[in-house]
């Protein structure tokens, strides 16, 4: 199973109150659904949302709801949920808060009721995510979120209310339809919160937590790994500074005590400057700090670039 299939089978099991479920119902007809006056039909290809649906309907308005499955042959060719509500349909779409004031027509957003408090929007929410969204599993490389939506003014909506949550939800439009998505892990964390989807945060949060920390580990590995190889370009050149002087018979030229530094950097070659500090303060029971050491290198350096200049 996906993991929006495990997310999709724990927020079907809720047990929630009647307005909750009037909400969530709303949210999954508004989401995706063909609605008209006299039948409404959802599709899905998961069976955990199609006894979602068809359990609502049934407690909730004591209309038993046709389920047709068929062969869905697009792509992964899963079984396709049919649900047909036939029975009172002006009644459970007004109830639903998907009628104007006077019942003449469709609305493309829910009535203010169906969204009054904070749990009836977060079931609302939940509606929408079981019909029509999907999550990518953590463990893959990038973090994803999304719902997909036919209706432009319900995709604002919808897009406005998960932003009343601070989700940073975009809109993206695609050749058929929109699509809202979430990119941010924190965000999405905090969606699945949102729906109730405990078990699935904590797993969600547990890979997160587990890839930041390989992360971590790898800018460090990386940022170790530079400065080494940084410390050795330096050393290289400070070595072949002391080289050239000698050469043109330019190092007696320095004073004792920065030749001093310049044999040890010769005999250590892959030493850092803390290294070679430490080297020569107990080799010489003389303390030497990596200041100094740095300040007579560079006088080596000084003399030598000046010498090639000269050439």
């Amino acid at each position: 199973m996906t993991f929006s299939g495990k997310i999709k089978k724990t927020i079907s099991a809720l047990d929630e109150s009647k307005l909750e479920y009037i909400s969530e119902l709303s949210g999954i007809l508004l989401t995706n659904a063909d609605i008209k006056l006299y039948a409404i039909r959802v599709q899905t290809e998961n069976v955990n949302t199609a006894n979602r649906i068809f359990k609502i309907v049934k407690n909730i308005y004591g209309v038993t709801s046709n389920i047709i499955i068929k062969k869905n042959y697009n792509f992964k060719k899963n079984e396709l949920y049919i649900i047909e509500i036939k029975k009172d349909v002006p009644k459970i779409i007004k109830d639903l808060g998907l009628l104007n004031e006077k019942g003449f027509h469709l609305l493309n957003v829910p009535s203010e009721f169906i969204i009054s408090d904070d749990e009836l929007k977060k079931a609302f929410i939940r509606g929408c995510f079981l019909i029509s969204g999907s999550v990518n599993d953590p463990k893959t490389s990038r973090y994803h979120l999304e719902i997909l939506i036919n209706n432009l003014e319900f995709t604002n909506f919808l897009c406005n209310l998960l932003n009343e949550y601070n989700l940073n939800a975009k809109i993206h439009r695609r050749k058929k339809g929109y699509m809202i998505y979430i990119k941010e892990s924190e965000k999405i964390s905090e969606f699945l919160t949102i729906i109730k989807a405990y078990d699935e945060v904590l797993y969600f949060e547990d890979i997160r937590t587990y890839r930041e920390k390989i992360n971590m580990n790898n800018r460090l590995n990386n940022c170790e790994q530079a400065n080494v190889e940084k410390s050795m370009k330096s050393a290289q050149s400070q070595i072949e500074d002391i080289k050239y002087l000698k050469e043109i018979d330019a190092y007696e030229l320095l004073d004792e005590k920065v030749r001093e530094v310049a044999e040890y950097r010769i005999k250590y070659p892959e030493s850092s400057l803390i290294e070679l500090s430490e080297i020569i303060s107990v080799e010489t029971n003389n303390k030497v700090t990596k200041s100094c050491i740095n300040h007579r290198l560079r006088k080596i350096k000084e003399l030598a670039d000046k010498a090639r200049n000269k050439d």
